[in-house]
């Protein structure tokens, strides 16, 4: 999207420094006109563009409106350069922007900004679409001293997945933003806030899970008790066809367990897709339990308890494994 007005030099783009538009002619006025927002100090843009079509995209658009501000040496970092690593996190969109520079350079400061100074072993950088940006390894170690565990678990859970191809073929594992002994590397690289955290967090971290929502599900059903669920699961029937791809699967049982987010509900096409792939499944001799965020984090009856039921329901026993 370019600026509002015709008057606005295109070259400009979307997003623009002051002083850049004042070389190129734009008056002080102008660039106090109510059709341009401030996002930071010295910065411009479309006053349009403050509305999002979701929390994570307004996110990822508020960091990248600080670009046109980035020095030399800088960097995004923490839960910056998770929104921009698409790494699902726990957000405002209004949240301060976190920059980060190698020692010894100064942080920097400002309205709306948060400023670290770190060491290079414990930042290191990527490019990513000409920002640089903490790799995702060093992004989830920073994350220690600001996530949960459950969610620094999801966080790792996010990096290590290898997304599926169209069609829900495997992907390569190299699409995967970083690997388990990347994660055990940026825990090795040094002294660090939250880094028991780190060691704990770590061998809790599996591929397989495709939301923060499926990692907190699963961490809530390693209760010690129930069998350990297989993630990212083909389910297919006696003749091989796919059935459909579950989250959580019991295989020795054929329990499924899918969680549903609010666009289940919202999507008329995802939910004839849920209807007929719970068809399917119980014609394969599959029982399905669907779960929401109601089941997750209070309000309706545990996970956990509707999933030990189906179990037991399939078969399984405490002592059975």
């Amino acid at each position: 999207m370019t600026p509002a007005r015709s008057d606005i030099p295109p070259a400009l783009g979307d997003v623009f420094r002051v002083g850049h538009a004042r070389a190129l002619g734009v008056t002080h006025a102008r660039l106090r006109a109510r059709d341009l927002d401030s996002p930071f100090w010295g910065v411009r843009t479309g006053a349009e563009r403050a509305d999002a079509e979701t929390t994570d995209a307004e996110a990822r658009r508020r960091v990248l409106d600080y670009v046109p501000r980035m020095v030399p040496g800088s960097f995004f970092t923490h839960i910056s350069a998770a929104v921009l690593w698409r790494i699902p996190v726990p957000v405002a969109p209004d949240g301060p922007v976190h920059i980060g520079v190698h020692a010894p350079h100064r942080q920097p400061r400002g309205s709306g900004v948060r400023g670290h100074k770190l060491l290079p072993e414990l930042a290191l950088l990527r490019d990513l679409d000409g920002v640089s940006v903490a790799c995702p390894a060093s992004t989830w170690a920073q994350l220690a001293s600001m996530l949960s565990m459950r969610d620094l678990v999801a966080v790792g859970d996010a990096i290590v997945r290898v997304p599926r191809l169209h069609g829900g073929l495997p992907g390569d594992p190299a699409s995967a933003l970083g690997t388990i002994e990347q994660l055990q590397a940026a825990i090795d690289a040094g002294r660090r806030v939250g880094i028991d955290k780190l060691r704990e967090a770590l061998p809790l971290i599996r591929p397989g899970a495709s939301s923060r929502p499926e990692t907190h599900l699963r961490l809530d059903l390693d209760d010690g008790v129930l069998p350990t669920p297989a993630l990212d699961f083909e389910v297919r029937d006696d003749a091989g066809r796919l059935l459909g791809i579950t989250e959580i699967a019991y295989p020795e049982f054929r329990v499924a367990v899918e969680y549903e987010g609010d666009h289940h509900r919202t999507s008329k096409d995802q939910w004839n897709r849920d209807i007929e792939k719970q068809r399917a499944y119980a014609a394969a001799g599959w029982a399905m339990v669907r779960l929401t965020s109601e089941h997750l984090y209070g309000g309706g009856i545990p996970a956990r308890t509707l999933v030990r039921a189906a179990l037991r329901r399939a078969g399984w026993r405490p002592n059975a494994g």
